[in-house]
């Protein structure tokens, strides 16, 4: 087996697409891709895909978002979606991909990477709970747990406050858990 990780093209496209919506089951994902590719910002949407023997099987993204601190808003990075397809699951492409996004948003010059997550997964990779840094998650509807971040090297202690997620995240309503009885 040949694993390779890579920037994304316009070429990978659609194997991106047909990642997500295979990973989360449906299309809500990969319509968050595409807005979130086309939505203006500070750092623009940057994608990583993983191939395995030439086949792009993973895919993970940075979009901006930001973060309201007491002195001023922040540009920071927030990592979604991660996808992988799900016969390539529990192999260490998802993990090679966070690496990659950690390594990538600090290159950039992001203070901070977010993401709602699994913590048994992502707490392994280095993401940690915001809350104890003064980090507020941007809805009710994340758990506490899932809410996490990693402090790159531009980061400041004076940076807390409430993470503001791109408004893709928000038009697609793709923040938090939604209680389906209510």
């Amino acid at each position: 087996m040949t694993l390779s990780i890579r920037e994304e093209t316009a070429d990978d496209a659609a194997a991106v697409h047909r990642i997500h919506a295979a990973a989360f089951g449906d299309e809500l994902v990969p319509r968050l891709v595409t807005a979130l590719r086309q939505h203006p910002a500070a750092y623009p949407a940057r994608g990583w895909v993983a191939e395995v023997d030439g086949e792009v099987v993973g895919h993970v993204m940075l979009t901006a978002s930001w973060l309201d601190a007491p002195r001023k808003l922040v540009d920071v990075l927030v990592l979604s979606p991660l996808g992988v397809l799900p016969p390539h699951q529990r192999r260490g492409i998802g993990t090679l991909l966070v690496a990659r996004a950690i390594e990538e948003a600090d290159k950039a010059g992001a203070p901070l990477l977010f993401l709602e997550g699994d913590p048994a997964y992502y707490r392994e990779r280095g993401f940690h709970p915001g809350e104890p840094l003064g980090l507020r998650k941007p809805s009710l509807r994340i758990p506490d747990a899932a809410f996490q971040v990693v402090t790159l090297s531009a980061y400041e202690p004076w940076m807390t406050g409430t993470l503001v997620y791109a408004e893709p995240f928000w038009a697609l309503d793709c923040v938090g858990l939604r209680d389906p009885d209510a």
